[in-house]
């Protein structure tokens, strides 16, 4: 098992650990939670022996393996499948010795050790990893050096579970996954032989892949069985009895502190005052969990513009003479929520390059409202802020007229207080730079916004302010992501992006993660059809329907007031004089559109309602 006692460790001046111990069991899998910059980072280093503890020590099991994701990202001409081959070095070194072994005795025992080990299914599972992290059966046979820096933190990702260490330490592995990557890891996880401790801020990893949490805050480390929702019960619990006591310790201290104050002159009850003056002394004080300054997330407010806001009939979309996406047909309004879902170049970034204009089409009709603003994040975003300056620069470069005080107001609204304000970017941590690109990402207060992993680098709490934000947001949303816990909050609209098309998904979230981790049964289940069951509809499902059929009529009722303010535009005789022609067709162009969202507004409605009927009498 994993001890660690009573350490204390800080850095200029910072104390991040103090006097804290904790065990690990062996073979337990545990998430490492805290707030961005409490140390979770910090304390990897301190287990893998990177970093000297000021006080206490770290006791890990003689002989056991320490694995971690290297920061040296593989760039040279190896190909992947030998790069994560090579993570095993003992199997490599045994390899090698069998080939130059003379010695009957060491020859038998090279081949008994590599029987022990597994070695000669080794190609098998290191192809087995690589294609659940992304990687094809031909692009296993291509050299590192062909792929980005987030692909190669995949093969590094790759190596170390292939070499399965005795204690796995994995840091924040899910930023450089899509959601297809992130499902297969959780359930890789599950399954992993050894002790894992893992930094994430993805909820549904640590409600799916772990047994345990270990919680960093106040410089302490506290363990609590269970998962993280688990977790959060029990933490909440803890806080309420501590607030109570507190509270009851008060009220006694101020009910001793009275009877001294009033007593201790007289002589006859000099005696008890003393004695509660002792039990004043004596009494250990119960601090109050203090709350700790709430995440947030500020988006400006859009103005309302007439629906769609983008239609498209027959677009194709592509690179040079390949096109990605075809026959695309599809409709935004200001209120949708929509999840685009892919694997890894079906055509996910594509799509949002075309919505957001960053990439022309190559066919079809592209319409959008004339006064749109669309907002775009992207990963890359957050890594192209200039290091050298400050947030508080960034923003005078795009709102200068505004002034200083305007502009601060803006950093707070996401998080960013008076101390981040004005330190260099880089400088800066990663959840605090995506909360910059964020920021700036919604300056103009765009009726669309489209997030590619907006979650990377930010914790929970911050994710979970990002989530009452874009409930709250009155724009438009499209939304590519792995934190399934976020898309299931924010998405009411599925996009399946599939073998050159995008349609939407029927099915809800859990049904499409269990198509992703299960397509070889799915395939059978097609290729032999069975009847099917009659499906049972359950309550939360009963509600999603009801809440899909308010949607649609308020929609519906929404397109209606636009229609009746059009019509009484066009009721105005003025508007028919001749020098006004111009402004005439304009308006009976709006109108005509309307009218056109309106009827497919009323069609969308009408099977909103029979879902609810037929579900209703199921």
């Amino acid at each position: 098992m994993l001890r660690i006692k009573d350490i204390t460790y800080s850095v200029a001046g910072r104390t991040l650990l103090e006097n804290t111990t904790v065990t690990i069991p062996a073979g337990h899998k545990v998430g490492l939670v805290g707030r961005n910059g409490t140390g979770k980072t910090t304390l990897f280093k301190i287990i893998r022996g990177e970093m000297v503890l000021d006080t206490g020590e770290i006791d890990i099991p003689k002989g056991w393996k320490i694995g971690g994701v290297s920061q040296e990202v593989p760039g040279n001409e190896v190909s992947l499948i030998d790069t994560v081959l090579a993570a095993d070095v003992e199997r490599v070194q045994l390899l090698a010795e069998a080939e130059t072994a003379t010695d009957p005795g060491r020859i038998a025992d090279i081949q008994t050790r590599l029987a022990d080990i597994d070695a000669w299914s080794a190609e098998g599972r290191a192809s087995s990893i690589l294609k659940g992290l992304g990687f094809t059966a031909e692009e296993q046979l291509q050299p590192c050096s062909a792929f980005s820096g987030g692909w190669r933190m995949r093969v590094a990702l790759a190596a170390v579970l292939f070499s399965e260490p005795d204690l796995l330490l994995l840091d924040e592995p899910t930023n450089y996954l899509d959601l297809e990557g992130a499902l297969w890891l959780e359930a890789y996880l599950v399954k992993y032989p050894h002790t894992v401790l893992i930094v994430s801020h993805d909820r549904e990893l640590l409600n799916r892949s772990v047994g345990g949490i270990l919680h960093l805050e106040d410089k302490g480390l506290i363990y609590y069985t269970g998962n993280y929702d688990m977790f959060v019960k029990q933490r909440a619990e803890k806080r309420a009895l501590l607030t109570a006591a507190a509270k009851k310790q008060d009220a006694k201290r101020a009910h001793l502190e009275a009877f001294v104050s009033r007593f201790k002159a007289k002589a006859s009850k000099a005696k008890q005052a003393q004695s509660r003056v002792k039990m004043l002394e004596k009494m250990e004080t119960i601090r109050a969990p203090e709350d700790a300054a709430r995440t947030v997330f500020t988006f400006p407010k859009p103005e309302e513009l007439s629906p769609p806001i983008i239609a498209t009939e027959g677009v194709s979309v592509g690179y040079g003479d390949t096109i990605v996406l075809d026959k695309l047909d599809l409709r935004i309004d200001q209120d949708d929520r929509i999840a685009l879902l892919g694997r890894n170049g079906e055509g996910k970034s594509t799509l949002s390059k075309l919505l957001s204009g960053r990439l022309e089409k190559k066919g079809g009709k592209f319409a959008s409202s004339t006064k749109l603003r669309i907002g775009f994040f992207a990963q890359h975003q957050v890594d192209e802020l200039r290091v050298e300056e400050t947030p508080l620069d960034h923003l005078f470069r795009e709102r200068g007229k505004e002034g200083g005080a305007k502009l601060r107001a803006r950093l707070a609204g996401f998080g960013l207080g008076a101390d981040q304000a004005e330190t260099e970017v880089g400088r800066l941590s990663g959840g605090q730079k995506a909360r910059l690109s964020l920021l700036l990402a919604t300056l103009d207060a765009p009726h669309l916004l489209i997030l590619d992993e907006p979650t990377n680098h930010l914790d929970i709490e911050s994710r979970e302010a990002l989530v009452e934000a874009l409930t709250a947001y009155t724009g438009a949303v499209i939304l590519v992501s792995h934190d399934m816990h976020l898309l299931s909050l924010v998405a009411d609209r599925l996009w399946l992006v599939k073998d050159g098309r995008v349609k939407p998904y029927e099915d809800d979230l859990q049904d499409y993660r269990r198509l992703l981790l299960a397509p070889d049964t799915r395939k059978q289940d097609k290729a032999k059809p069975v009847k099917p069951a009659k499906p049972k509809i359950t309550r939360d499902q009963l509600l999603a329907l009801k809440a899909d059929v308010r949607k649609c009529e308020d929609r519906v009722n929404k397109i209606n007031d636009m229609a009746e303010k059009l019509s009484k535009k066009l009721a105005d005789p003025a508007l028919y004089e001749d020098t006004r022609k111009g402004e005439l067709e304009t308006w009976n162009k709006k109108y005509a559109e309307v009218r056109d969202a309106l009827a497919k507004a009323e069609s969308l409605w009408m099977v909103a309602l029979e879902r609810l009927d037929k579900a209703e009498k199921s």
